[in-house]
Parts: structure tokens; C-alpha cells; sequence
């Protein structure tokens, strides 16, 4: 099988209208009721938004939901006027009006984009879609595939549960869902050929379930995380470990036998292993019988870090539930304003930065917890004190994984999104190139609205 050809690209910068809105899905598959949902462009997920690297986009987000919407592009070291978060880089999106993303991606890989306003509530309800940035020149690959994962909370009646915002919750694990869609609906099976190789680029869409995804049978090859080319490796454990707004992009030779069904389980939580789908292959003989040589992707243009002369800050993650980081008594902001106590305690934040909460979305004349001078290279320690995983996403930037609990990091990982174990302490480092007021925070979403988040300055 040929190899795939890459379209021919237009000389003008790509132009693209996307449209927010309500609309109905049939998520749980044939046989079940559709459940009203908000969408881009009326889809589960929103349509997938395929750029090539180095060239101008402009994507305009027509708002038709009843309530103000931003749009974050995810993992896109983009301009900070272009990052959607309300107040913080721009003024939200009202109901009946549009705005124009416009920017130039310099990194080839696989990002997504979301809200960043009411973020709890509107991603929960589906408003969620990938981006694809193709690399220079064609990777080798026999097919490209796109898994947005995404957990629901559905009723006896297939619709969405209320109780966004819940504060035992938010203290706790956050959201997690009963229904688990794979590109919008339930999956049963992906047909597959043997022989092929495939690129599967895995998005966690979720707002707060975490995934251990383990492929019977097979041996995925992890070439990218988060957007960023990695060196290759197979996952430790053969299990894909990937949090809430994690990509992982993984090589997989198909080598099972024709006819047969191999599945695909997600056992990250003790006792509750489900089958995500099933790897389901045709009659037909295979492609190619021999092995292929291991798939390396071109790297992105990250700037080279100075590690000798790096800034060191220490960032520790507070609060919860269960002991560790409590923060009774801890005052913080919140919306802008002081404010101490618990979530559930009669506060309004259950978590902390450096003893500091910011709860919401975004706020305009929040101040940086660090500033940071331009190409500077900063080096984080990040400290989880909680009982509590979370996945600390930075914006604007991509994240060289150092160590994590006094131990080097294998395979060279760059990430956007660094996924923390309870008790966890994770040694990042990135150079402060990108100039303005960037968030970071846990993309368990409830966590982030309860108070884990916060702003780093590039000035």
C-alpha cells in the first residue's frame, strides 16, 4: 500500500467559520436516545481542524449558545491575545457575536481546542474538537487516525446530568463519567487490515477521568506526547497512561491475525476496567509481512534550553480532600478578592497554588504568582501535596520533563499537560519566550474552577 499523499495546500492563510451551538447526539450508539448537547458546527466531537506548519490560520468562532464562550487552542504556542482565556487575553465571546483566532503554528503534531470560559460546564456538555498540524513533509504511515476520547455523565434518559460544579467533587476526583465515546459515540469495534501501520493520535477530551489504555495483543510505540516528538519507546507497563487534555501519538503495526478481535481496555481505575472498543480485523491477507523500521517524527522548532543558567522556582499544589494539603484557614483569591476556608466549608475554593487559589476561568488584573524575563529558561519544581492526581497544564508553552520524585525522565518528553501522582514531585523546564500573561492549572476541571490555577508573566 502506497504510502498517504498530502493534499495540495493553498498559498493564502486558511480560513475557517465555526459555529457553537446546541444540537442533539446519539452518543450511546444505535438503540439508545440522542442527548441534547452543545457542539461546533453541530458536531461530537467539533469538526477536525487540519493546519500545516508555518502557515497563517484565521478561525472565526460564531457564538449561538445562550451563554459567553471563549475557545483555548490547546497546546498551540500561539500569541497570547489568540489564547481564549476571558479576561485574562481577551473579552469573552456573547451570545450572537464572533471572534477571530489568528495565528501561525510552529508545531507540527496533535492539539485540540476547547473553552475556556464556563469551561466545567461546556466542555462537559461537548464542546470539544482536535487540531491537526501536519508535519513539512508526509510521515510513513499506511493510515492516521484520531481517537477523541471523552467521558459523559448520563441519566436514565441519556441526558446529561446536572450537577456541573458539584463541591465533593470538586474536592475529590472531579466529574467523572458513566459513558466513555470514542469520536463522539460508543465504539464496539475499529476495522483494521493486518500489516498495516497506523498513527493513532489519542486525545484525552475528559473532564476529569484519567485512562490507562492496554491494546491485547498488540505493542503501541509512543512517538509523540502532547504535540511534541519524542524519542520512540514502548509505554512503561504497555499501558498508555493518559490524563485529562493529554495527546499521545503512538505507532501501531497491526499484527494480529485476520478475522480476530483484539480489545482495547481502560483499567486505570481499581475494579473498573471497561473495553473502550475493539481492534477488529477484516479477512483479508496482510499488507506487508515484514517488520517496518521504528517510526521517529521530524522535532518541532522548541527553543534550545540553558539549564546552567535557569531560573529555579518551586510551585506546590494545596488542598483537597483526604489529607496532605489542607487549606483551613488559608487565604487565597478568588474572582479577585480574598477569601480563606474550604470548598464544602463554605468557601469557594478547595484548592491552592503556593497558598493561593484563583477560581473560574480567568481574570482580568489577576497578579502572576512568577514574572518571567524574555528567553529566559525557567526551571519548576512542581510539588503535589494533595491526595489527588492532576494534570498541570502551562500555556503558551511546551514543557521539558526533567525528573519526576528524584528520578530522570526517559525519551526526551515534551508536554503541555504534566500528569502528577498523588504525593508526586515533577522537575519541568521551558524557555520564557512567548510573551504575556499565560494560566496554569490542573485540566481536571473541576480542580481548575475550584481554585488550581494560576498566572506566570513572560514580560
Amino acid at each position: 500500500m502506497a504510502w498517504r499523499q498530502r493534499p495540495a495546500w493553498a498559498a493564502t492563510p486558511v480560513e475557517r467559520r465555526i459555529v457553537a451551538s446546541p444540537a442533539r447526539a446519539r452518543l450511546a450508539g444505535t438503540g439508545h436516545p440522542e442527548t441534547d448537547v452543545w457542539t461546533y458546527d453541530g458536531m461530537v466531537p467539533g469538526p477536525l481542524v487540519r493546519l500545516r506548519q508555518g502557515e497563517p490560520v484565521r478561525l472565526t468562532i460564531e457564538n449561538r449558545l445562550d451563554q459567553e464562550t471563549t475557545v483555548h487552542w490547546h497546546g498551540i504556542r500561539l500569541p497570547n491575545p489568540m489564547d481564549g482565556v476571558p479576561g485574562l487575553t481577551q473579552p469573552p465571546i456573547k451570545p450572537g457575536e464572533s471572534f477571530a483566532y489568528e495565528f501561525t503554528p510552529p508545531d507540527a503534531g496533535t492539539f485540540w481546542y476547547h473553552p475556556h470560559a464556563n469551561s466545567l460546564e461546556q466542555l462537559g456538555r461537548g464542546l470539544a474538537g482536535a487540531v491537526i498540524i501536519e508535519e513539512r513533509e508526509p510521515i510513513a504511515v499506511d493510515r492516521d487516525l484520531l481517537w477523541l476520547l471523552a467521558d459523559w455523565r448520563l441519566n436514565a434518559q441519556g441526558e446529561i446530568a446536572a450537577g456541573f460544579g458539584n463541591r465533593m467533587e470538586a474536592a475529590m476526583s472531579g466529574r467523572v463519567g458513566n459513558t466513555v465515546t470514542l469520536n463522539g459515540s460508543v465504539s464496539k469495534e475499529e476495522p483494521v487490515r493486518a500489516g498495516e501501520r497506523v498513527r493513532l493520535r489519542l486525545v484525552n477530551g475528559s473532564l476529569a477521568r484519567i485512562m490507562a489504555l492496554r491494546f491485547e495483543g498488540h505493542r503501541p510505540v509512543i512517538v509523540a506526547v502532547d504535540g511534541q516528538p519524542c524519542e520512540p519507546h514502548e509505554p512503561e507497563g504497555s499501558r498508555i497512561l493518559l490524563g485529562p487534555a493529554m495527546r499521545i501519538d503512538v505507532a501501531l503495526d497491526l499484527q494480529g491475525e485476520p478475522g480476530r478481535r483484539y480489545r482495547v481496555v481502560d483499567d486505570f481505575y481499581d475494579g473498573l476496567a471497561y473495553r473502550v472498543t475493539e481492534l477488529a480485523y477484516d479477512e483479508k491477507p496482510p499488507i506487508r509481512s515484514h517488520p517496518l523500521d521504528t517510526l521517529s517524527l521530524p522535532r518541532n522548532p522548541l527553543p534550545e534550553l540553558d539549564l546552567a543558567d535557569a531560573e529555579r522556582h518551586e510551585l506546590t499544589l494545596q488542598g483537597g480532600m483526604m489529607g496532605g494539603g489542607g487549606m483551613t484557614g488559608m487565604g487565597g483569591m478568588m474572582g479577585g478578592s480574598m477569601m480563606g476556608g474550604m470548598m464544602g466549608m463554605g468557601g469557594g475554593a478547595a484548592w491552592a497554588i503556593n497558598g493561593m487559589s484563583m477560581t473560574g476561568d480567568g481574570h482580568a488584573g489577576m497578579e502572576p504568582v512568577l514574572t518571567f524575563q524574555r528567553g529566559r529558561s525557567i526551571v519548576l519544581n512542581l510539588r503535589n501535596e494533595t491526595a489527588w492526581w492532576h494534570p498541570m497544564h502551562l500555556h503558551g508553552h511546551s514543557m521539558l520533563v526533567l525528573g519526576r520524585n528524584g528520578a530522570p525522565v526517559p525519551y526526551r518528553q515534551w508536554q503541555d499537560t504534566v500528569l502528577m501522582a498523588p504525593k508526586d514531585t515533577v522537575k519541568v523546564a521551558f524557555v520564557a519566550d512567548n510573551p504575556g500573561d499565560w494560566m496554569l492549572h490542573c485540566h481536571v476541571m473541576d480542580h481548575q474552577v475550584a481554585g488550581l490555577m494560576t498566572v506566570l508573566r513572560v514580560a
